[in-house]
């Protein structure tokens, strides 16, 4: 495949910045790509894996075609405000954070003349963190959201175009939309389940009637499948629930209300009420399988060998 862009220069070295560095040198997405990252380790680690042209602790954007900010959410805007002045006429940036509308008016507040800054969330990764737990397919057939909705640049214009084809070029499906629209949308998909998942394992482990070592030799597959989420990383998470606070209130009000009905159908026996929810939400889970979003093996393809039954 031909380069889509002749220079790449990718700011943060963990799971996913890596994983796009692999993505480009397997799938010939960019000439050069160059990762930048303050933490030593890191960089050590980045420079035994081979996986870029050039590894870096400063940041320099003076060449690059394509700035890709993979850092905690909370330190996108202010990492931006440092580079774009130092970015060359015609040059894009875009970041892969998880909140959207509070970048784009950040970024968008302070964009020079001449460069492009296009929102974009990779809806890829795992609950492991750093450069080694990256792999080249980690966006192979996953969605990328763009969203340059905004004064100086929109979905048509050739910037995003070219950035749509650079995702494309490293395996992602692409949709474009709103900032805010997408973070109502991913607080119902990902931000809420964490929440759900953080205060679920936090309760199991603190429960005094209940030791932690019960909680762990009993785990059954559905508990398993929550500390599996609340391993992800403290950091980003954090950022994400204070950046995208409004939209994770209102899906969590309105969880709260469907669970308290839940509740009561519980306290008095009111199985109509159940099966009626447990049949509606089933329906989802197949048509998550039937959109190829995960897989329909049993257990998920996981290997339950020596578990205990749920």
């Amino acid at each position: 495949m031909q380069n889509v862009y002749d220079n790449v220069l990718i700011v943060g070295g963990g799971l996913i910045g890596s994983s796009i560095a692999r993505a480009c040198r397997e799938f010939g997405a960019a000439k050069q790509v160059t990762i930048a990252d303050t933490n030593a380790d890191v960089r050590s680690s980045l420079n035994g894996l081979e996986i870029c042209d050039e590894v870096t602790e400063t940041a320099d954007p003076s060449d690059a075609d394509l700035v890709i900010l993979a850092v905690p959410p909370g330190s996108i805007s202010s990492v931006a405000a440092t580079l774009l002045p130092h970015m060359k006429e015609g040059a894009t940036m875009t970041d892969v954070g998880s909140v959207k509308a509070n970048v784009v008016e950040k970024i968008t507040a302070i964009l020079p003349e001449g460069i492009s800054f296009i929102g974009g969330h990779p809806i890829a990764g795992t609950e492991q963190s750093g450069p080694e737990a990256g792999f080249a397919s980690l966006f192979t057939d996953r969605w990328c959201i763009l969203t340059p909705h905004n004064n100086q640049v929109d979905e048509t214009a050739p910037a995003a175009q070219k950035l749509e084809q650079f995702w494309q070029a490293i395996g992602s499906r692409i949709a474009f939309m709103d900032a805010k629209h997408h973070d109502l949308v991913l607080a119902t998909t990902s931000h809420l389940p964490h929440l759900i998942a953080y205060a679920l394992v936090g309760t199991a482990t603190d429960m005094e009637t209940v030791t932690r070592g019960e909680v762990v030799k009993y785990s059954a597959g559905g508990f398993r499948d929550f500390t599996r989420i609340a391993a992800s990383d403290p950091v980003m998470w954090r950022d994400v629930f204070l950046q995208n606070k409004d939209a994770v209130l209102d899906v969590l009000g309105r969880y709260i209300e469907d669970l308290t009905a839940l509740k009561k159908a519980v306290r008095w026996g009111d199985g109509e009420t159940l099966l009626k929810e447990f049949t509606k939400t089933r329906d989802i889970r197949t048509r998550i399988i039937d959109a190829g979003q995960d897989s329909a093996e049993p257990n998920f393809g996981r290997d339950i060998s020596g578990d205990e039954e749920e």
